[in-house]
């Protein structure tokens, strides 16, 4: 009778087991913020073919699901993979290959890291990046007179950390026969005393960088492979790639291809005439790890480097308006195409003339076109009156640009314009949604420092006290949609990934403490303790 028993009670399991559906990984006692449009919760969730068949709680999933792999969370907070919606990938690798100016006290202090590389590296050409003259005692441009010394005979560009402008050496100046009386539209040759001070600023960058040498494949296929060890490791599944050439493009495409590449890129084209004649022939684009269907414009320059075009002059500069970099015929011709096919068109705006150029732009071709989703990337500075442009136009914001810029911000604009300055809130109360990136390498890669600086409006010395103009401070289900939901949503991706959701890739991540309860100071230090791209994990 006993062994009869056992062998009906070995039939039952076999049977309920028989039952099961097949899955290639089960995800168990999680903690899950789905970001679904209820912001539900969850426990577990199946997956199979790198996409998501089931969620619910752990013991339903269980009892109908059965896979080889499992992954039991043990309680901790899963999310969706972070979207960054606005940084420069590449730029990010190649960084890796650059001297690092990030940080840098003084000028003395830069060209000691300059010194060091070169030291090391014996390079022909001597590329920096990451130096900011508003992080120095002395916040004026450095000059090129010491570099001269040092390096007469090795062309040396260094960039400042927004990328509009560059501090470079005599040598590097003789390369695009730079003299004090060069000019170029949407661009400065900055000169004091009658001499080059070594800053280009903006399209003046062209003098020198044109004649730089160009990277590899070779150099371009290491760089992407940097970078994407570096934002795997902080939990980005997605990135958006703020313009990139026709050669990187194809370059991607090859390495996702090939499955080295694993990284899922939303690509903005670089605009050029060629690139749009180009891209609009091709049409878009679309793979499971490529999106090729947006265009990046400049309409100006940076507000660090007083580059960024204002309504009235600066406040520390009062002859001074900025710097138009695309002219607003080209824009307009260029939007008016764009507006005819299915592409999207992004536009760094940073200064409130800006700003307004674009929104009037974009509101005027489109006209009559619903969900076209056209982005204004950074909206820094924005009159009051402006807003309600952004009711048909969305807003790639970037919060850890309010922490950084916010020591100095209120001397370029003054204390009246600063009050529209870095406004998220008022944004996301124009359009209904933001996207949420960093600018990386501008900003540091961590998606925990753009969550931080969302909330908080604070630096890591929690300074200032209480919060940088909280009024437009984000809620943490707001920063947390912002670099997930809709920021797939700014790509036109929101139906295959952003969630934890049946039919979305399975692109999620695990966290060492729980971001949308624990105490603000301690968000910048949680730890990423699983990054999964299409169920596999990196």
């Amino acid at each position: 009778m006993k062994k009869l028993i056992f062998i009906l009670t070995l039939l039952t399991i076999f049977a309920c087991q028989k039952d099961k559906q097949q899955a290639d990984l089960i995800v168990t006692n999680a903690n899950i913020y789905t970001v679904d449009n209820d912001f539900s919760k969850a426990e577990s969730f199946a997956v199979k073919d790198g996409k998501i068949i089931a969620v619910g709680s752990t013991s339903e999933i269980k009892d109908k699901y059965k896979a080889i792999d499992t992954l039991n969370a043990n309680g901790k907070t899963l999310l969706p993979g972070f979207i960054d919606a606005h940084c420069h990938f590449l730029g990010l690798g190649f960084n890796q290959q650059a001297v690092d100016l990030v940080g840098t006290k003084s000028f003395e202090d830069v060209v000691k890291r300059v010194l060091d590389f070169q030291n090391e590296k014996h390079n022909e050409f001597i590329l920096g990046r990451g130096w900011d003259q508003n992080d120095w005692e002395e916040k004026e441009f450095p000059n090129k007179t010491l570099l001269d010394k040092l390096f007469p005979n090795t062309p040396i560009a260094l960039i400042r950390i927004d990328g509009h402008a560059i501090l470079a050496n005599q040598a590097a100046l003789d390369l695009g026969k730079v003299t004090k009386n060069s000019k170029i539209d949407g661009g400065e040759v900055v000169v004091e005393n009658g001499k080059l001070t070594g800053i280009l600023i903006d399209n003046a960058e062209e003098l020198v960088m044109n004649y730089w040498p160009k990277p590899t494949k070779l150099d371009q296929t290491k760089a992407l492979l940097e970078a994407q060890k570096i934002c795997f490791d902080l939990g980005l599944t997605t990135v958006d790639d703020a313009g990139l050439s026709n050669e990187s493009i194809e370059i991607i495409e090859n390495l996702q291809e090939s499955g080295k590449l694993k990284m899922r890129i939303y690509a903005m084209v670089s605009y050029s005439e060629d690139n749009l004649d180009y891209f609009l022939n091709k049409g878009i684009t679309k793979t499971d790890r490529l999106n090729v269907r947006s265009f990046k414009f400049y309409a100006d320059g940076a507000l660090g480097s007083r580059g960024a075009m204002l309504k009235e002059p600066y406040s520390d500069k009062p002859s001074h308006l900025g710097l138009l970099v695309t002219d607003l015929e080209t824009l307009k011709k260029s939007a008016e195409r764009i507006a005819n096919s299915e592409f999207q068109m992004n536009t760094h705006a940073i200064g409130d003339s800006a700003n307004r150029a674009v929104l009037e732009t974009y509101n005027k071709v489109l006209k009559g076109k619903d969900d076209r989703r056209w982005r204004v990337e950074h909206a820094q500075i924005v009159s009051a009156q402006d807003f309600d442009l952004y009711k048909n136009v969305m807003p790639s914001i970037q919060p850890t640009h309010a922490t950084s810029d916010m020591y100095w911000a209120e001397d370029r604009v003054g204390a009246e314009r600063i009050k529209g300055a870095y406004a998220y809130k008022q944004l996301l109360e124009a359009y209904g949604k933001v996207a949420l990136g960093t600018d990386f390498p501008v900003e540091q890669v961590s998606p925990f420092l753009t969550f931080y600086a969302a909330v908080a409006r604070q630096d890591l010395e929690q300074y200032p006290e209480g919060g940088f103009q909280m009024e437009n401070a984000l809620t943490r289900e707001e920063a947390l949609k912002g670099m997930t939901i809709w920021a797939a949503y700014s790509n036109f991706e929101e139906n295959e990934k952003g969630s934890i959701e049946v039919g979305k890739f399975a692109d999620f991540i695990i966290l060492d403490q729980d971001i949308m309860t624990v105490e603000a100071k301690a968000i910048p230090n949680i730890k990423v303790l699983n990054t999964v791209v299409g169920g596999e994990v990196q």
